[in-house]
């Protein structure tokens, strides 16, 4: 699945194209390294978003293309250092 739509699903980012967006101004990066919105997530990488001065760390648990309210925060860990 293509990070922009992850981060959609998962409700890290409310709406694809501000997701699309950040992927642009270069705001996420997977294992370290900045990427694009077309990105293939994989369970096991670590996404970081960049809001401002906050950054957002989370781990990717699972992938599913459909996720209710309920069960988007099941799709990732939130790491806190």
């Amino acid at each position: 699945m293509r990070i922009d739509k992850f981060l959609k699903v998962s409700r890290l980012i409310k709406r694809r194209t501000v997701a699309n967006e950040a992927c642009d101004g270069k705001r996420i990066s997977v294992n370290g390294r900045i990427v694009k919105a077309s990105y293939d997530v994989k369970p096991g990488d670590i996404i970081e978003i960049h809001f401002g001065q906050r950054t957002l760390k989370a781990e990717v648990l699972t992938v599913s293309e459909h996720a209710t309210k309920a069960d988007a925060p099941a799709m990732y860990r939130e790491i806190t250092e």
